[in-house]
């Protein structure tokens, strides 16, 4: 015999489940597009990931390219949100630049996936990218960001001044996406494994120093 459960904890299981179908159905889309891209990838091999029903996408996504927007808007989102819960604002100037450098590396060392993805849309001319007003003001919130932590580095002559944010902004993810994006190229053409616990960690103490060094005043 069953263990009589509450009306409260059955409306949880109620409200739960179709959150766990959502989240399990995103991220098979994001394991099947990471590796297959757009075109490639198929709504039947979603759902066989999932052990769910092509139907049961459609219900919560819509369709393909709904649900091809919907794992930008989630991979772009976890990058931002990531930035958000360091607290760059309360952080003196130099520690917030340090830890936020350190994190943009982190992230795209962990997550191929969002290389690979970002990748693919820059084959296909940003056009999901374009049409997501989510991702378009998640992202300029970053940029805003960096505008206000270069600002305070500037007015307490920690960073010199009239140092454009994106064009920071594109210096810090530019070397952590290479490494990331071209890392079986670059192993198959000098034999170095970017994955290796040494190499990880010069690189990560590289891009960090590189950026303090282009911000200090008088460079």
């Amino acid at each position: 015999m069953y263990p009589k459960t509450s009306p409260a904890a059955d409306a949880v299981v109620r409200k739960r489940a179709p959150e766990e179908t959502r989240r399990a159905i995103l991220d098979a889309a994001i394991a099947e597009f990471s590796e297959k891209g757009f075109s490639g990838g198929r709504v039947d091999d979603i759902a066989a990931r999932t052990r769910t029903t092509k139907r049961m996408i459609y219900y919560y996504f819509g369709g393909k390219q709904e649900l091809y927007a919907a794992v930008l808007e989630e991979l772009y989102g976890g990058m931002r949100d990531a930035e958000q819960a360091l607290g760059p604002e309360v952080l003196p100037p130099e520690e917030a630049m340090v830890r936020l450098v350190e994190l943009t590396f982190d992230h795209h060392a962990a997550h191929p996936e969002f290389v690979r993805l970002v990748s693919v849309e820059n084959i296909h001319e940003g056009r999901q990218v374009a049409a997501s007003p989510t991702i378009r003001a998640r992202n300029a919130a970053v940029i805003g960001l960096m505008t206000r932590l270069l600002q305070r580095g500037e007015q307490e002559g920690r960073f010199r001044p009239g140092v454009d944010p994106l064009d920071l902004h594109m210096l810090i993810s530019s070397f952590c996406f290479y490494r990331v994006s071209n890392r079986y190229t670059l192993r198959a053409i000098y034999g170095q494994d970017n994955a290796a616990p040494e190499v990880h960690a010069t690189h990560r103490r590289m891009i960090v120093d590189a950026v303090m060094r282009y911000l200090r005043p008088g460079a």
